[in-house]
C-alpha cells in the first residue's frame, strides 16, 4: 500500500489553514466586562478583581485567594511566606517550567530537582522522600499537564518532616484529585491564568490556601507590604493612610484582567469537559498506534487536560522528534514541547551539580514529547485533521 507523501516532501497537507497550538476561548461578556472597566476609571486592584479573588476561592474550595500578576508570582510570594530562606533547599521536578527554580533562587535556595514516574510524569511521595535533607524547607511539586498529583501522599511526606508543600498548578485549574479540587489541600497552590492556560486573564495567577491568613499575607505582599491598597485608599470609604511592615513586590492583578478573569471563571468546567473531550477523541485515534504513546488515563482524578503530550516511539520511525514537529507544521498543525528538562538550561547546568543522564525519565520523554492543540474552541473537524495528521506521518515514516 502506498504511503501518503508528506507536505514537507511535496505531497498534500492534511489542513489549508494552519491551526495553532493554542487560542484563547474569549466570549462577548469579557469583551463587554473590559470595556465597562475601561468607562468605569478603575483599571487597577479594585472591585472586579475583589469579585475574582471571592470566585476562584468558592471554586477552589477555601476561605481566600489573592488575585496575582502570573503564576511566577504566587510561586515566589508562596515560597517566601512558606519560609523559604538562604541556604535552604527546594525540590522541585526536573520536568519542570523554569519559573519554580527561578522562584528559589531569587530567594537565595538551592534547587533540588528529582525525576518524576514515567506513567503520570508527576513526582510522587517516594521519589520526593528520597531527596528530603536536613536543608529542605519546601516541596514543589507540579500539577503536569493538568493530571492532579498525589496530594495526601505528598502531604503526609512533608509534613511527618515538617517540611511545606507549594502546588505548581500552573496547568490544573479545574483538576481534582478524590473529589477535592486542586489548590484546597496543600499548603499553597499556584495557579496561571497566562493566555494559554485553562482560563485566562490575558497575564495573571492566583494563589490559593487553607489558610486564610498566609493568604492575605500573599495579598499585602503583591502590593509593596502596603497595609492598604488602592482600592482601600482611594474608593469612597476608603483612607489614605497605609503601613509597611515587611517590603513586598508588585504582584498584584488589574481590574482589566479580572474583567476577563470573572467570565472565564464562569466557564471553567465547560471548558475543561471540551478539554476531555478531545482527549478522548485523541485517545480514539491514536491510542492502537504503536509508534507512540499517548498520556496515561486517570480513574482516581479529574484531569485538567491542558496538555496532550505524545511520546514517539524513535526505535520504529525514521525520523527524529525535531523533524516530526516541522512536518506537522507543515500539515497544518501547530504543536509545542513541554519541558526542557530544568537541567538542560545553560544557567542551571552550570549552577546545578547535575549533567545529562541524572533524569532518565524525564530526559526520554524530552526527547520523544510532542505536545498537541487541545483547548475549547477546537471543532471536531479540527481534532480530526489533528489525528490525521500525526497518523499520516506515523506511517510515512514508519521503518
Amino acid at each position: 500500500m502506498k504511503r501518503a507523501l508528506p507536505a514537507i516532501e511535496g505531497g498534500e497537507p492534511v489542513r489549508e489553514n494552519f491551526l495553532p497550538f493554542a487560542l484563547p476561548s474569549i466570549g462577548e461578556k469579557e469583551i463587554d466586562e473590559v470595556v465597562e472597566t475601561l468607562r468605569s476609571g478603575w483599571l487597577t486592584v479594585g472591585p472586579r478583581t475583589k469579585r475574582f479573588e471571592e470566585m476562584v476561592a468558592v471554586y477552589v474550595g477555601v476561605v481566600r485567594a489573592a488575585a496575582l500578576s502570573s503564576c511566577t508570582a504566587g510561586l515566589h510570594l508562596g515560597m517566601k511566606v512558606l519560609g523559604v530562606e538562604r541556604g535552604d533547599e527546594v525540590i522541585l521536578p526536573a520536568l519542570n517550567f523554569i519559573a519554580g527554580p527561578n522562584c528559589a533562587i531569587h530567594l537565595g535556595a538551592t534547587p533540588v530537582l528529582v525525576d518524576v514516574d514515567p506513567e503520570t510524569l508527576n513526582v510522587t511521595p517516594e521519589i520526593l522522600a528520597a531527596a528530603i535533607t536536613e536543608r529542605t524547607k519546601l516541596i514543589v511539586p507540579v500539577h503536569f499537564g493538568g493530571r492532579p498529583i498525589d496530594i495526601d501522599g505528598i502531604m503526609e511526606v512533608a509534613h511527618s518532616r515538617g517540611i511545606a508543600v507549594l502546588g505548581d498548578a500552573a496547568h490544573a485549574m479545574g483538576a481534582d484529585y478524590g473529589g477535592r479540587k486542586v489548590g484546597s489541600v496543600a499548603d499553597a497552590t499556584s495557579f496561571s491564568f497566562y493566555v494559554t492556560k485553562g482560563i485566562t486573564t490575558g497575564e495573571g495567577g492566583s494563589l490559593t490556601s487553607p489558610n486564610a491568613d498566609l493568604v492575605d499575607r500573599v495579598g499585602i505582599l503583591s502590593l509593596h507590604g502596603m497595609t492598604s491598597g488602592a482600592w482601600n485608599r482611594y474608593s469612597e470609604r476608603g483612607s489614605w493612610f497605609y503601613e509597611v511592615h515587611e517590603p513586598g513586590h508588585k504582584y498584584n492583578m488589574t481590574d482589566i484582567q479580572a474583567a476577563l478573569g470573572i467570565h472565564q471563571m464562569e466557564k471553567v468546567d465547560e471548558f475543561r469537559e471540551r478539554r476531555e473531550e478531545i482527549a478522548r477523541a485523541f485517545d480514539s485515534g491514536l491510542r492502537d498506534n504503536d509508534a507512540i504513546g499517548v498520556p496515561a488515563s486517570c480513574t482516581s482524578c479529574k484531569h485538567a487536560w491542558h496538555l496532550y503530550p505524545i511520546q514517539l516511539r524513535s526505535e520504529l520511525l525514521k525520523t527524529d522528534r525535531d523533524s516530526f514537529i516541522r512536518s506537522l507544521r507543515e500539515e497544518g498543525i501547530g504543536t509545542s514541547v513541554h519541558f526542557i528538562p530544568v537541567h538542560y538550561h545553560g544557567y542551571y547546568s552550570k549552577r546545578l551539580d547535575y549533567g545529562r543522564g541524572s533524569f532518565p525519565v524525564t530526559e526520554e520523554f524530552f526527547e520523544r514529547a510532542v505536545s498537541l492543540p487541545i483547548y475549547p474552541s477546537m471543532s471536531d473537524g479540527d481534532v480530526k485533521d489533528v489525528v490525521e495528521a500525526v497518523c499520516k506521518l506515523l506511517d510515512y515514516y514508519r521503518r
